[in-house]
């Protein structure tokens, strides 16, 4: 029998964002639970959540102070349980976000390995004398000075987000008693933040620094010799559950790492960022990654597909603003070979938020970037510019459900405040229109189910020609062909007199032997 997961489509929900359910500003377990019938009707099969734990909010929830609780803000475990149950008699899947890799400084852990160095829990963080040079991947220096015992203690991101020591066994067996909690709360499995940064070289030797690009190279601090082993038992601690499932966030972009954190007895799947973090579009690099993974990866292992998250610029904007392009991306994302991951707000096209005023701006990462601009002796103007570049914000706005006030969030003041425009960027305009982002993300959803081809089949042929990525999914039942044209020419096409046109993006009634300039089509063929 496939796994579930193998033929499902995510759906990321950034927690604070999509729908507020009282009305004080802020996405709740409530506000989603209200719109499940909305994720069905538009063909999700599950739902991957955001930190929901209580939090200081440094880094928006990633931050984790309490991982037994959930942060008022988004309700109350009542409300989260009430979630996870409609959602499951819909036919809904949900996984939870986990960070294993580190506390907020707030939780009750690191206030007791700050309090002495010979507390119990001192060894469950990591403390040195004397910092190294290893660099925090939110900028500036990874160390952070405690008046409390004199030593320095390590964080990989912000100050407020320390790094557990995961060489202590209690370490270990406290993060497996969180998951062990959650799993018996009903989740169905875990998207693992950060995953491949839980060991850190035990000498602490000095990063290299990369003249070439201009910044630390990364060396010592993550991809360290024995995580795939911690990957392991956690891959068996949670698969002792019936059906769950594990994803993990990889921070690379290199497939031969990548490829070593999934497939037997390892993580599920991880992210593709080789695929999904391509910064302007390229269709030549997008088929090359295809290609190269499609090599890289055995029969045990299977790419995901995404173009857009809460920790990068939404792909519509990325790419360039064209929604003729967007709807071709979307194809390409819901029928190469992979699990799909949308983010919330793509199948209405919403795009990136900008900034005019560095005190709108909440990601600790752009207001770093900000920081250090400034110290770096750039002017306002210029920091913001690399705040903006920097900042997470861009893509973490308020669900649009409607085209007016805050656009339906809530009656009171969203978290983050949009300004509204003229764009038909929301759900109420789009419901009724067929021609709408919405009505085509529903189409091609709704053909994914329909046809095993495009959930499971496997590549007979992945071809690139001057801009058009084209590819033939097959299974025992069916035969699909995929043609993505990317280029701003017209391409004829050579298709059999048995074939059945699924879907065009840009043609009612498309002419015969013609596919148009970023356009997507799909086309049953015999066997």
């Amino acid at each position: 029998m496939v796994e579930w997961w193998k033929q499902s489509v995510f759906y990321e929900i950034y927690m604070p964002s999509f729908k507020d359910g009282n009305g004080d500003g802020i996405g709740d377990f409530s506000g989603i639970t209200s719109k499940l019938d909305y994720l069905k009707e538009l063909g999700i099969d599950g739902l991957w959540l955001t930190p929901f734990y209580p939090s200081p909010k440094v880094d928006n929830g990633y931050d984790i102070a309490d991982y037994y609780e959930i942060d008022s803000d988004y309700g109350t475990m009542e409300d989260f349980e009430l979630l996870i149950k409609e959602a499951h008699q819909g036919g809904i899947k949900v996984i939870a976000d986990l960070v294993l890799n580190h506390t907020s400084s707030e939780h009750k852990w690191f206030k007791e390995s700050r309090s002495n160095k010979d507390h119990p829990k001192r060894d469950w963080y990591i403390w040195r004398d004397e910092p190294n040079n290893w660099e925090s991947f939110f900028g500036d220096t990874a160390w952070e000075y405690d008046q409390v015992t004199n030593q320095y203690y390590y964080h990989a991101f912000a100050k407020e987000q320390v790094d557990l020591n995961w060489a202590n066994p209690d370490v270990k067996e406290a993060m497996f008693d969180v998951m062990k909690f959650w799993l018996e709360k009903g989740v169905d499995g875990f998207r693992l933040d950060v995953i491949n940064f839980l060991k850190v070289n035990d000498r602490f030797i000095d990063n290299p620094f990369d003249a070439d690009k201009n910044e630390q190279n990364h060396l010592y601090d993550k991809d360290q010799e024995g995580i795939l082993t911690i990957i392991e038992q956690i891959a068996e601690f949670v698969h002792q559950y019936p059906d769950k499932f594990l994803v993990g966030e990889v921070g690379s972009e290199d497939i031969g790492i990548l490829k070593q954190f999934s497939g037997l007895g390892k993580l599920d799947v991880v992210f593709n960022f080789n695929i999904g973090s391509i910064e302007k579009f390229d269709a030549g690099r997008l088929f090359e990654q295809l290609s190269e993974t499609e090599k890289a990866y055995d029969e045990h292992q299977v790419p995901t597909l995404f173009f857009s998250s809460h920790d990068m610029s939404r792909f519509i904007s990325r790419f360039g603003g064209d929604e003729d392009r967007a709807k071709a991306v979307a194809a390409l994302m819901l029928t190469a070979k992979g699990v799909p991951f949308l983010y919330f707000g793509d199948e209405i096209g919403m795009r990136d938020w900008i900034t005019d005023d560095i005190e709108k701006m909440k990601d600790v990462q752009g207001l770093m970037g900000y920081k250090l601009a400034l110290e770096a002796g750039k002017t306002a103007e210029e920091a913001l510019a690399i705040a903006n570049e920097k900042s997470r914000d861009k893509s973490r706005t308020p669900m649009r459900w409607n085209a007016s006030g805050n656009v339906g969030f809530s009656d009171a003041e969203p978290w983050i405040t949009i300004p509204n425009d003229a764009m038909k960027v929301n759900v109420a305009e789009q419901e009724n229109d067929p021609a709408s982002m919405l009505s085509f993300y529903k189409k091609l959803l709704h053909l994914r189910k329909e046809h095993s081809a495009l959930r499971l089949g496997e590549y007979e042929e992945l071809r690139y020609d001057e801009g058009m990525i084209s590819y033939i999914k097959k299974d025992h039942s069916e035969r699909i062909r995929v043609l993505l044209n990317f280029s701003n020419q017209e391409r004829v096409l050579n298709v059999g007199n048995d074939a059945v046109l699924l879907l065009a993006t840009k043609q009612e009634s498309p002419e015969s032997g013609r596919i148009l300039a970023n356009e997507a089509m799909l086309i049953k063929e015999g066997l």
